[in-house]
């Protein structure tokens, strides 16, 4: 089953996509910050982000679409006309993030083409449990897929910004508070969960 539905406002989403044919998105260490400051422009302004995990031919976000009023007022401050509808606004923007990243990648490698599977898929949260075991799956992934023995070290997954001091755009605070407070978010992220019970949650 293929989650493409238009994205609506004031909503919980898991976003996920790959590389077309399993092609590796991020060729080298600064792709991965470069993607982030796309996402940070494009993304930002009509969604925040909750969770987040790159890897090297895949990725995973955890957000919450923006307000209506926030999405339009975004759209026609950036001197556009307003004559899309709120979905339309989101799937533009992920549409410029994608694209941005793109050809930024082709430029690098010398390729031509796709790089990213479309449409990106989406599937809605709109269960306590599931967005809890979303965020364990999503800081999971590394370790999942075998690229590190503990998920907790990964580098490129907001599991150590949630714990950090530094400033983030990430919501930080609402997800330590999800959980309790910083010692439940670790605890949760140290239980033993049967990750079979979340399969659907996978790009495979």
């Amino acid at each position: 089953m293929k989650h493409t539905e238009p994205l609506e406002p004031s909503s919980y989403y898991h976003i996920y996509n790959r590389g077309i044919n399993g092609e590796v998105l991020f060729k080298d260490e600064g792709n991965y910050n470069f993607f982030l400051q796309k996402y940070d422009h494009y993304i930002s302004p009509i969604a925040d982000t909750y969770v987040y995990c790159l890897m090297g031919n895949h990725f995973h976000f955890l957000i919450r679409t923006k307000a209506e009023d926030k999405i339009v007022s975004f759209y026609t401050k950036s001197g556009k006309e307003n004559n899309k509808s709120v979905s339309s606004i989101m799937s533009y923007q992920f549409a410029h993030f994608f694209n941005g990243f793109t050809q930024a990648i082709n430029k690098q490698s010398s390729r031509t083409g796709k790089l990213l599977e479309l449409p990106f898929r989406r599937i809605v949260v709109d269960d306590d449990s599931y967005f809890s075991r979303l965020v364990y799956y999503i800081h999971a992934n590394p370790q999942l897929h075998g690229v590190v023995s503990s998920f907790r070290y990964y580098a490129h997954s907001s599991y150590q910004s949630h714990l950090s001091t530094q400033p983030t755009k990430l919501m930080r605070d609402e997800v330590l508070a999800w959980f309790g407070g910083r010692a439940g978010y670790e605890k949760f992220h140290q239980d033993n969960i049967d990750l079979q019970e979340i399969t659907s949650l996978t790009l495979e």
